[in-house]
């Protein structure tokens, strides 16, 4: 995408942050569109390009088909909303994200949902199970973080890094959802598409009632390493692997859309 930074309500921020303004308000979009989007709650966030104590988040009451680049909220670690903006956030958004981009620097991209299938799975005892092919991209690689309740408690902050560790890219929150992080909007947001799906289809199999036709532990490690082939183990310098699906996604938003989220 191209910056245009004469777009009203943006004139002040850099070429940058304007473009990751544009991603986050598509992938808020999108999440609607795929109907992994709760009412006016869960979040998703984007550190400010070049800060590792800024980032951005959805205005606290709007509904996600709804949020433009101009909404998003800038706010520090501890919660100081950065600059002008007329718009508060959620607390327990807030909590989440804060711990997350505090302790990761290499996640640009923090998504959080609650959808039907990642709620009930997270429910489970036995958790995500490597059941289908969109499972195994996450295979021995999603870690969990109990429930304690609504996340209002900025304390329980420590135990989810904790939980969440220096590299896992995909956690799931005990009788609660998903998250999954990024180091751009175009990952995160394709990891929880993909981690969402894996949910659906062990609910799916599930509900059958019939054998799980089992996946032998060497093949579903390699196939989790097929799925980080294209995106931990490039190289500098190589285009984004994600970047070819993301532009397919981002062209189901501009027809009849009432307004632009790059605005």
């Amino acid at each position: 995408m191209t910056a245009n930074p004469s777009t009203a309500g943006l004139a002040d921020v850099s070429d940058a942050e304007h473009l990751v303004r544009q991603d986050l308000a598509a992938a808020y979009r999108l999440v609607a569109l795929c109907g992994m989007d709760d009412s006016i709650y869960t979040h998703i966030s984007a550190r400010v390009p070049g800060r590792h104590d800024q980032f951005l988040i959805n205005p606290y009451g709007w509904l996600f088909r709804d949020i433009t680049a101009s909404s998003l909220v800038k706010i520090d670690l501890d919660g100081r909303i950065v600059g002008h903006s007329p718009h508060d956030v959620n607390p327990a958004g807030f909590t989440i994200h804060s711990a997350v981009h505090a302790a990761r620097h290499d996640a640009a991209c923090v998504l959080h949902t609650h959808t039907v299938a990642g709620v009930a799975v997270s429910s489970l005892a036995s958790g995500l199970q490597p059941c289908n092919q969109w499972a195994l991209q996450f295979y021995n690689r999603v870690v969990y973080h109990a429930f304690e309740g609504i996340a209002l408690d900025l304390a329980e902050r420590d135990r989810l890094v904790t939980n969440l560790g220096p590299t896992a890219q995909a956690l799931i929150l005990r009788n609660h959802g998903l998250v999954t992080l990024g180091r751009t909007v175009a990952e995160a947001f394709i990891l929880m598409h993909n981690l969402d799906r894996a949910c659906k289809v062990q609910l799916a199999i599930q509900a059958s009632g019939q054998p799980v036709h089992p996946v032998p532990h060497d093949v579903a490690e390699r196939t989790a390493l097929q799925y980080e082939s294209g995106s931990n183990k490039r190289l500098p310098g190589q285009p984004d692997p994600h970047a070819r699906e993301w532009q397919g996604f981002l062209k189901r938003l501009e027809p009849g859309a009432p307004s632009s989220f790059r605005d």
